[in-house]
This record gives structure tokens, C-alpha cells and sequence, in this order.
């Protein structure tokens, strides 16, 4: 009988790295997002028309320069519209055709079905930024040099926040009951959640809580440290609750089908 050494033969049978495998499915969500026309009607398509409008026409009333008001809002409602409504759909679709089932019968770890959407909502969260930030340029908007780094760091904290929220809408009701639960919630966040007025706008009640949604949180952080270069600390805790709240949550209450 002849005996072969390990490595002869490729493809080797057994389950291949995790690493690889992770950014597999992330690629794999990140492509199926950007092919999604509603998805990217969604998450760029509507925040790039409201940066446009309301910094070219006066729809609302906002201060001089419109561009350096509107940008870091538009921004907050981009990543909400990719990491929570778009993630919350597309998730609870995926359980009801059984994608969830059928990948989690596979050599992938149920961690990484969510890590690798997450990662996914990353990198469609980068693309948003690209598009409206070089748009926003070209409008006139001049970000503060040191709120960049800030910036950045509410953003990953706000993905981190309604993604975990849309992993919680998304892997606990039907898909049919997402749909609408998922479309309402941003339309109630967008007008009455620190989105397009700013949380001081709003009447005292409402104000008091849009101060401690995420979507309020974003939105003023965004544009505190990008108009004045401060760290805003309160807001960076707050989006960081809701992760950590809305994660453990999700982790409880995700099912696959």
C-alpha cells in the first residue's frame, strides 16, 4: 500500500481556516449588498439626495455654512440606514428563505454569520463615507482637522450600535414584521430622532429622549467634533451602550429560521 505525505493532494480535505472564512462571507454580504437596488437606494441613493437638497435649497432652516450643519447628519442617517434597516431586512429574508440554516449546516461557527455581516455593514458603511464626503467637498464642506479622528471612532461605535440593533430586530420576528418595524423605526429616527433637526430643535420631552438614541447620539457627536474639532465623549458612550446592550440581546434571541 502506498503511503502519501500530507500535503500531496489539493484540494486537503477538512474545514478551512476561520479567518478565511470570515472574510468569504463578509465579501460575499459586502457584493450582495451593493448588486441590492432597494438596499442601495436605501443607503446612499436617499442620504446623497437629502445632502444635495437641503444644502442647496432652504427646506428646513439650518445655520451658515448649510454644508457643515447637513453633512454630519446626513452621515449619522447613512450608517443607521446600512448597519440597522438594511441589516434588520436582509436578515430576517435570510431566515425566512433558510440561507441562515443551510450556512450554519456548513464548517462556519454561528459567530461569524453575524461577525460577517458586521464586517460587511463596515465596508458599505467605508463606501457611504467615500461617496457623501467627496460630494459634501464638493459642496464646500471643510471638516475640522482634529474632529477626524473622533469622527471615526462615533462612526464605528454607531455601526457597532444599530447593527447590533438590527441583528436583534432582524433574528427574532418575521421577516414580514421586520419590513415594517424596520422602515418605520427609521422614519420615526429620521424626523423625531436628532437626524435631520438637531436634538436642541425639538420639543423639550422629545429632545430629552433623542439625547439618548443612537440616532441622536451620531448625529450631534458627528457634528460637534466635526465643526469643532472636540471629542464628544457623552455621545461616544451612549452609542457605545446601545452596542453592548442591543449585542448581548441579539446573542440571546438569534434564531435561523
Amino acid at each position: 500500500m502506498t503511503n502519501f505525505s500530507p500535503g500531496t493532494f489539493a484540494p486537503a480535505p477538512g474545514r478551512g481556516r476561520l479567518s478565511r472564512m470570515l472574510i468569504a462571507q463578509a465579501r460575499i454580504e459586502f457584493v450582495l449588498t451593493l448588486r441590492n437596488g432597494e438596499q442601495v437606494l436605501l443607503t446612499l441613493l436617499i442620504p446623497l439626495g437629502i445632502l444635495i437638497g437641503f444644502t442647496l435649497l432652504n427646506v428646513v432652516p439650518v445655520p451658515s455654512p448649510r454644508v457643515d450643519n447637513i453633512t454630519p447628519r446626513v452621515l449619522a442617517l447613512a450608517v443607521m440606514s446600512t448597519a440597522f434597516t438594511g441589516q434588520a431586512i436582509a436578515l430576517g429574508f435570510d431566515r425566512r428563505y433558510g440561507v441562515l440554516k443551510r450556512l450554519a449546516a456548513t464548517a462556519l461557527p454561528r459567530w461569524s454569520l453575524v461577525a460577517g455581516r458586521m464586517l460587511a455593514v463596515l465596508g458599505v458603511v467605508v463606501v457611504q463615507l467615500v461617496v457623501l464626503g467627496s460630494v459634501a467637498a464638493g459642496l464646500g464642506w471643510h471638516p475640522h482637522p482634529a474632529g477626524l479622528a473622533p469622527a471615526a471612532s462615533l462612526i464605528l461605535a454607531g455601526t457597532a450600535a444599530f447593527g447590533a440593533l438590527g441583528v436583534l430586530l432582524g433574528g427574532a420576528l418575521r421577516a414580514e414584521v421586520v419590513l415594517a418595524v424596520a422602515n418605520m423605526v427609521w422614519l420615526l429616527l429620521v424626523v423625531a430622532g436628532g437626524i435631520v433637526l438637531s436634538v436642541h430643535a425639538l420639543p423639550r420631552p422629545l429632545s430629552t429622549i433623542a439625547a439618548v438614541l443612537p440616532s441622536g447620539a451620531l448625529a450631534e457627536g458627528l457634528h460637534t467634533t466635526l465643526a469643532q474639532g472636540v471629542t464628544p465623549w457623552g455621545a461616544l458612550g451612549v452609542l457605545l451602550a446601545w452596542a453592548a446592550g442591543a449585542g448581548l440581546l441579539a446573542a440571546r434571541t438569534l434564531r435561523l429560521s
